[in-house]
């Protein structure tokens, strides 16, 4: 919260459905395993409010867990849990030597980016053991393709954050990247507006 009040946001803290589905930007969060990062979203008929924002053009910001909630299906020690689905992929343990990926990384930013802009060649922190290891999305042509930001760890590579139009996601955790995060979340803020 502190993070996104800095970056110029007025914050509100809220299961509320409504005030959810009425703000200006939504931050959905994420520590912890998938599964229960679902049960929890789900608890609050979180889904549905994304759902619902999602197709009135409404901007959306996952962080972390957050963010892998928002594809199709996540595997954790074995139990596959289904995620919101709003692009295909699963979301994996990463194929690296030391899991967790747990530091500061730099990553792959694709031309276009207005969640980069002014920070495309900063480092950015990490903790997580699981992620999206395929970009599976395929467009026709007629919509503008998703911008995919790609980090690498131990040699396996994975999505750090995606833009795709009011949906907007990143692997790493911007409140915890410093001023590279704190730019990063006064561009999303911006986008706001």
């Amino acid at each position: 919260m502190r993070a996104v009040e800095r970056a110029g946001a007025e914050v509100t803290l809220t299961g509320d459905f409504d005030a959810a589905l009425q703000a200006d930007g939504l931050v959905v969060p994420g520590v912890g395993a998938y599964a229960s990062c679902m049960a929890g979203l789900r608890a609050i008929k979180g889904e549905r409010i994304i759902g619902r924002r999602l197709a009135g053009g409404r901007p959306v910001l996952g962080i972390c867990v957050g963010m892998q909630i928002l594809f199709e299906r996540g595997v954790e020690h074995g139990v596959e849990t289904e995620g919101c689905d709003e692009w295909p992929g699963v979301v994996e343990r990463i194929q690296a030597p030391v899991v967790p990926h747990m530091g500061w990384n730099t990553v792959e930013v694709p031309e276009g980016s207005t969640l980069f802009e002014g920070i495309a060649d900063e480092r950015f922190y990490f903790v997580h053991s699981y992620g999206v290891r395929a970009w599976e999305l395929e467009t026709d042509g007629r919509t503008r393709a998703p911008l995919v930001t790609w980090a690498e760890h131990g040699g396996d590579r994975f999505v750090a954050a995606v833009e795709n139009g009011p949906l907007t996601a990143t692997q790493f955790h911007p409140e915890k990247s410093g001023e590279a995060g704190a730019a990063l979340l006064r561009n999303w803020v911006r986008s706001l507006g």
